[in-house]
């Protein structure tokens, strides 16, 4: 996935929805500025698979050697799939983000969820904030 094409929440995960017979599913995961920022990832815990969140619930657990910090949904929805690989591959996270790196995927109970999200460009302008840039 490009991530121009997906939408970002303050808390740095990213979603690109598509629908899958009838139904919105958006996948989810962390971008590149938090990956870079957590720096030598050590440790993460996926969400249950059939697990209904709401947009802004903890989902998980992704631990650095400098912090712990939780993952949260984007979206209100069902988890219908995790990539079970990544707790022991996590160095995919700093390889492909936005690819191989996805985390969960969420069949969408919400739409409106996807109105708090902000675009590639609003996402960016956030990070060079942050990172005092």
């Amino acid at each position: 996935m490009k991530p121009e094409e997906l939408l970002f929440a303050k808390t740095h995960e990213w979603v690109g929805v598509a629908e899958e017979d009838g139904v919105k599913v958006a996948t989810m995961g962390i971008s590149a500025f938090a990956v870079e920022a957590l720096t030598d990832l050590v440790f993460m815990e996926l969400p249950a698979v059939g697990r209904n969140v709401s947009a802004g619930d903890s989902i998980g657990e992704i631990e650095s050697v400098k912090a712990v910090s939780d993952l949260y949904s984007p979206v209100s929805g069902e988890i219908t799939a995790v990539n079970s690989e990544l707790p022991n591959k996590l160095e995919i996270l700093g390889d492909d983000p936005y690819g191989e790196g996805w985390i969960a995927r969420i069949q969408l109970s919400d739409e409106a969820d996807l109105a708090n999200l902000m675009d590639h460009a609003t996402y960016e302008k956030q990070c060079a904030e942050e990172g005092g840039q």
